[in-house]
C-alpha cells in the first residue's frame, strides 16, 4: 500500500508538463516518428487511479501526442476544383499565363455596358411616367383660342370660355385708351402702367375673374367704366385695374399674340 508522501511523488514524477500518460490499450493507434531514439520506446508503469485500483501506463512525449492529433483525419481527401478553374491556372506549379490587365478590361466592359443599359432603361421610365402628368389631347385642343377682332364693335366687350375660364377681350375707343394712359399709376392699390398690360392700344385683353374671391365681373360697368364685381363691389377701370373694393389686385392679363390685324391668338 502507497503511502501519501510516495503517492505525491509519482503525480508529481509522471504527471509532468513535459509528457502525457496515455493508457497502454490506446498506444497500439499512436505512430512514432523516426530519428528519435528516445521516441520508440514507452516505458510502461504502475500508478493509481481514483478507484484505488493499480493500473498499467506508459509516458508518451508530448510532441508525439501532438502529431498524432495533428494526423488523425487523414482519410479525408482535398476537393478537386480542376474543373472550375481557368485553363491558364489550373496549374499550381505555373505561372498565370492571363494577365491582370486582361481581366479588368473584362471587367470594365461588363460593367460599362451594364451602366449604359440600365441608364437608357432609367431614361426611358422616367420619360414615360413624366408623360403620364401631361395635358391630354382634348386640354391641348382647347389650350389656344382664335379671336377675330373684326367681330368686336369699338367700345364693346366680347366673353370668350377659354381653358374652362371667362376671357375678357375690349376693343377700345382712343379717348379711352388717352383716358387711362393719363392716369398716374402710382396712386393704384396695384401700380401698373396701362402701356405694360396691353400689346396693341385698342385692345385689352385680360381674365374675367375678380382678384377678390374669384367672380366673374360685369362689364362696362362701375364707377370708372370698366368692370364691375357685384359681389363684393369691386370696380376696375378700362384697363382692368382695381380702383375700388376690396379686390387686392388688378385682373390677370394671359399670354396672347397677335397673328395679323384682326387675329388675336390666346395661349
Amino acid at each position: 500500500m502507497l503511502s501519501t508522501r510516495n503517492l505525491s511523488k509519482a503525480f508529481a514524477k509522471y504527471m509532468s508538463p513535459k509528457t502525457v500518460a496515455v493508457p497502454i490499450g490506446k498506444l497500439e493507434h499512436t505512430p512514432v516518428v523516426e530519428g528519435h531514439a528516445e521516441d520508440k520506446y514507452l516505458n510502461p508503469t504502475t500508478t493509481l487511479t481514483k478507484s484505488g485500483v493499480q493500473s498499467t501506463i506508459a509516458h508518451v512525449p508530448v510532441g508525439l501526442y501532438k502529431q498524432s492529433q495533428r494526423f488523425s483525419h487523414t482519410d479525408v481527401q482535398v476537393p478537386d476544383f480542376t474543373d472550375y478553374r481557368r485553363d491558364g491556372s489550373k496549374d499550381p506549379t505555373v505561372p498565370t499565363q492571363e494577365s491582370e490587365a486582361s481581366r479588368r478590361a473584362f471587367t470594365y466592359v461588363i460593367l460599362g455596358g451594364l451602366g449604359v443599359t440600365g441608364a437608357n432603361v432609367g431614361k426611358n421610365i422616367a420619360t414615360d411616367f413624366v408623360s403620364t402628368m401631361s395635358a391630354s389631347a382634348d386640354v391641348l385642343a382647347v389650350s389656344k383660342v382664335e379671336v377675330d377682332l373684326n367681330a368686336i364693335p369699338m367700345g364693346k366687350n366680347v366673353t370668350i370660355k377659354w381653358r374652362g375660364k371667362p376671357l375678357f377681350v375690349r376693343h377700345r375707343t382712343d379717348a379711352e385708351v388717352e383716358e387711362m394712359r393719363s392716369l398716374d399709376h402710382n396712386a393704384l392699390r396695384d401700380p401698373q402702367r396701362d402701356e405694360d398690360r396691353v400689346k396693341h392700344p385698342n385692345f385689352l385683353v385680360t381674365l374675367g375673374v375678380c382678384t377678390h374671391l374669384g367672380c366673374v365681373p360685369i362689364a362696362n360697368a362701375g364707377d370708372f367704366g370698366g368692370y364691375y364685381c357685384p359681389c363684393h363691389g369691386s370696380h376696375y377701370d378700362g384697363s382692368g385695374r382695381i380702383r375700388k373694393g376690396p379686390a387686392p389686385y388688378n385682373l390677370e392679363v394671359p399670354q396672347y399674340d397677335f397673328m395679323d390685324e384682326t387675329t388675336l391668338l390666346v395661349g
